[in-house]
């Protein structure tokens, strides 16, 4: 390893010079007198410098080989690991040209999520391969997202929430942590698939848990029925939770996931209007924008829509933990927030309840720290909150 290290040491004077003047290593006699005539050197002192030089070229090639065969391994180990993942996800190709590409795509995830993961102590969150493996991030971004900003439709929505119900609330009074799960106000982790219609979800759990807060019974709602009637967002290509809870509101309310089961794609719209309702909503309220402790407030009544940057790598991958990692507050994904605690280590964070199935996550969901310094909130989940009103 020292001789791989530093096989060019006080040796590359006279290979340089060799490679220099381009002398025919055939003629070792020649290259003796141009080593004894360039450095006036014997002939005894120039054949120990052929010889140092014959020394650093098998070195050399050592080296080469050396790591050409680790480079092999690696190459193999990847190969196979990206067999097991297609297993394990049940991934098919269209023929080998598209396994080679996404093989590419795939190793190179890998390979920064090893990178990522051997930082330095202090990042206090962790990342992992997962079903998103063999997708770039700009692809995995536009298939997994959906979230559509004020921007969009606002000009659509017909009623703007003004009311706060939890302004006044004392922070002081507030629970340490909060976990609907644990209070039976959380349905089973759900999976939008490809189709990027987070907003549906997100809008569907803060309903369910309102619904069982209010009326004591879980009821898991239907995602489709917003994804197919909700004539004001777009299905599959996005929407907004707001506008969702005012379709839901107009129309009556949402029907159940067994009756309406989710398909993961846009199609036609099969509630009929006079079919009664398994749960709906009076009304919905915003969270006052920026506000991590207005947000804090509504979390502790009730789980809350939260919009956030989630096409970022580190959200693509993340695994566990309490998230930390790199976005910006360009909100693409809707998530909903579903209690807040605070580690052993003494990091606060957010319980977000995603729709990327259990494979993402912790069991699908994210611990994201709490009370950062920025206003928005880490990746702008307090730019963009609201709840509905039952």
């Amino acid at each position: 390893k020292i001789l791989c290290h530093n096989h060019f040491i006080g040796t590359l004077p006279i290979v340089s010079h060799f490679f220099h003047y381009k002398t025919p290593l055939q003629n070792p006699f020649g290259v003796i007198k141009l080593v004894s005539k360039s450095f006036n050197f014997s002939k005894t002192m120039a054949l120990e410098h052929i010889k140092i030089f014959l020394i650093v070229s098998l070195v050399s090639s050592f080296c080469f080989s050396t790591t050409l065969s680790r480079l092999l391994d690696h190459e193999l180990i990847m190969q196979k690991k990206h067999d097991e993942w297609m297993a394990e996800h049940g991934r098919t190709y269209a023929d080998m040209n598209e396994k080679n590409n996404r093989y590419v795509v795939f190793k190179r995830n890998v390979e920064r999520i090893e990178r990522l993961n051997n930082v330095p102590a202090g990042r206090t969150f962790k990342l992992a391969v997962n079903q998103f493996a063999d997708l770039t991030n700009d692809e995995f971004r536009s298939m997994y997202t959906g979230y559509k900003g004020d921007s969009v439709l606002s000009s659509q929505s017909q009623t703007k929430s003004t009311s706060f119900r939890y302004q006044n609330v004392s922070s002081g009074a507030l629970p340490i942590a909060v976990d609907w799960r644990k209070k039976g106000a959380v349905t089973p982790i759900k999976n939008q698939g490809s189709c990027g219609c987070c907003w549906a979800f997100s809008a569907v759990a803060a309903i369910e848990g309102a619904t069982q807060i209010k009326k004591g019974k879980l009821i898991s709602l239907s995602e489709q029925q917003l994804v197919d009637c909700d004539t004001n967002d777009f299905g599959c290509s996005g929407g907004l939770m707001d506008t969702a809870f005012e379709h839901i509101m107009a129309t009556g309310g949402l029907t159940t996931e067994s009756n309406y089961p989710y398909k993961g794609e846009d199609a036609n719209c099969k509630i009929k209007s006079t079919k009664p309702s398994a749960a709906s909503i009076t009304g919905y309220e915003d969270v006052p924008v920026n506000d991590e402790n207005a947000l804090m407030k509504a979390v502790a009544h009730q789980p809350v829509s939260v919009g956030i940057e989630g096409g970022g790598f580190d959200f693509q991958f993340y695994s566990s933990g309490v998230f930390t990692g790199e976005c910006t507050t360009y909100l693409d994904h809707a998530v909903t927030a579903v209690g807040y605690s605070q580690s052993s280590a003494g990091s606060k964070y957010w319980i977000i309840k995603n729709s990327w199935g259990t494979k993402w996550g912790e069991g699908g969901y994210m611990r994201i720290k709490k009370d950062i310094k920025d206003k928005e909130g880490l990746c702008g989940l307090a730019m963009k909150a609201s709840y509905p009103t039952i």
